[in-house]
């Protein structure tokens, strides 16, 4: 993020608070997300509206801006590859266990792919299941169903691997699915997922 508000000039425009708008930003992110997941806004709303909005607070009311942003945003995102601890091992560690490997994201459909190639991580993973390509959203049932279709897997042979609860954790969970919730933040939760981990590497001890 803020090597877009250095090539954007954003300082210039008004937005005089790098920390604070990244602040912002990521509230408005994460309320969006919420409303997108839940089928309030569309996904073009999401991409436009958390950089408006973020300007907003700065008393910059400029659309085309914020259209720059989400575009160049876009553009930027899967060019940043940094991995949570042991990502790469444990893939490996699963692959060589002979598990077959599919992620099931909200995340935007070319993003994805692009994060994915960037990463290194493309090559684990035998279906890559999108919002855009499932017309359906983490934690809704149909996402699920439609992976199942696509991969050939069945849920009791299956298991959700996921470090959100509301997304990942409770929509394995209403999709019949065993779930192990990657807690790398140490959180509470009010749920008893399958499995509770706090770093990649205690997937060793259940897989």
């Amino acid at each position: 993020m803020f090597e877009l508000y250095q090539t954007l000039q954003l300082e210039q425009k008004g937005v005089n608070d790098f920390d604070l708008f990244h602040k912002n930003y990521l509230a408005h992110n994460e309320k969006l997300w919420d409303r997108y997941r839940k089928g309030f806004i569309r996904q073009d709303e999401l991409r436009v509206k958390r950089m408006w909005l973020a300007l907003l607070d700065f008393k910059v009311a400029d659309e085309t801006l914020a259209r720059d942003m989400s575009i160049q945003f876009l553009d930027m995102l899967p060019t940043r590859t940094i991995l949570f601890p042991y990502a790469i091992e444990i893939l490996e560690y699963l692959t060589n266990k002979k598990y077959e490997l599919h992620l099931i994201t909200n995340g935007f459909e070319q993003t994805q792919h692009n994060k994915l190639k960037y990463s290194g991580l493309y090559k684990y993973f035998k279906e890559v299941i999108t919002s855009e390509r499932s017309s359906s959203l983490k934690p809704n049932k149909e996402i699920f169903d439609y992976a199942f279709e696509k991969t050939g897997a069945r849920p009791s042979e299956s298991i959700m691997l996921g470090d959100s609860i509301d997304v990942d954790i409770l929509g394995a969970m209403n999709a019949g699915i065993d779930q192990v919730f990657i807690n790398h933040l140490n959180i509470e939760i009010d749920i008893k997922p399958t499995y509770v981990v706090k770093s990649l590497k205690e997937l060793e001890d259940i897989f």
